[in-house]
């Protein structure tokens, strides 16, 4: 039965000092997402994990659009490990066409699935808007034009039977750019699918008033997995006051059938036994449990990452 589980900077890899010494030599390139998101700067600790651990493993960090890219990437064979939202993972499996899958991605496999996204839309507080639907008329940057992010967003407005055409202006930007739109008084709102405490919305929301607008929870409902309800807490951004009701989505660490058993094993268990070194990277990872990685993700698990999962007692 199978399984289950619920720029381009380069970053040269160093020699291991400790892993097994069965393992050839590997070249790793991580797909990370833009330079200002949550996947990249967790990227170059994987990647440094793993240029540490694996011998003679070479690794690279590759900056990319994030999911949608990640996943046709990881199906071309032109990525071994690459960060990708669920609700992406699904659609790519499937071969979901309005979303830039022409065709089922029939060779992706699973890693982990690690921590959650959160629907984060920043709005200017000269806007009023609060809720999603105070957006309609104004001017939303919704992510990069086909990534997780601008799924997530099509998604979610389509929940509330809105569009873009709904939206006074749509801009397909990357969220570092989407927030200097706003900084410039060029942009009233940006949706960020990301984990909590981006390094773009901080710079935001310490330079302007801002209002991180609610979803409310009835829309997880509608979507269903891997959507669910979420809340950003208080104080995860410069003047946010108040939790904000939103949507959270697990996100999943894919590689692709061609990875071999052996290498596919090395990085699930690297994963999880250098996870402080992942946190230190970024605060997200502190939501990355062992216990939750073989959860939720519409994918079957790579033979080499169940092994691992097998060794710890969490599959039979």
């Amino acid at each position: 039965m199978i399984r289950t589980i619920g720029f381009g900077a380069l970053l040269a890899g160093s020699m291991s000092l400790s892993a097994p010494a069965a393992m050839a030599a590997e070249f790793i390139n991580v797909l990370a997402g833009g330079t200002s998101g949550v996947y990249y700067p967790l990227g170059v600790a994987l990647a440094d994990i793993y240029g540490q651990n694996i011998p003679d493993a070479r690794t690279q960090v590759q900056s990319t659009k994030a999911s949608v890219e990640n996943l046709n990437l990881l199906q071309q064979g032109r990525g071994e490990i690459g960060f990708a939202l669920g609700d992406s993972v699904k659609d790519a499996f499937e071969g979901n066409e309005d979303v830039g899958f022409t065709k089922p991605l029939d060779k992706l496999r699973a890693i982990a699935a690690i921590y959650p996204n959160y629907i984060q839309i920043a709005a200017s507080a000269e806007s009023g808007a609060v809720t999603v639907s105070d957006l309609v008329g104004k001017s939303v940057s919704v992510g990069a034009a086909k990534s997780g992010t601008e799924v997530n967003a099509r998604k979610i407005l389509g929940a509330l039977d809105m569009s873009y055409d709904d939206l006074g202006k749509v801009e397909y930007l990357p969220f570092a750019e989407s927030v200097e739109l706003m900084k410039n008084r060029q942009l009233d709102a940006t949706l960020q699918s990301s984990g909590l405490g981006s390094a773009a919305l901080k710079d935001l929301s310490s330079t302007q008033d801002v209002t991180y607008v609610s979803i409310p929870a009835e829309v997880a409902g509608t979507l269903g997995a891997p959507y669910a309800a979420g809340v950003i807490p208080a104080g995860t951004y410069p003047g946010q006051d108040e939790d904000i009701p939103t949507l959270a989505i697990t996100n999943i660490l894919v590689t692709h059938s061609d990875v071999s058993d052996e290498l596919a094993y090395e990085m699930t268990k690297l994963l999880f036994e250098n996870l402080d070194h992942m946190k230190s990277a970024h605060a997200a990872a502190g939501a990355i449990d062992i216990q939750n990685a073989v959860r939720n993700s519409p994918i079957p698990l790579h033979p080499g990452a169940e092994q691992y999962y097998r060794e710890q007692g969490l599959l039979d």
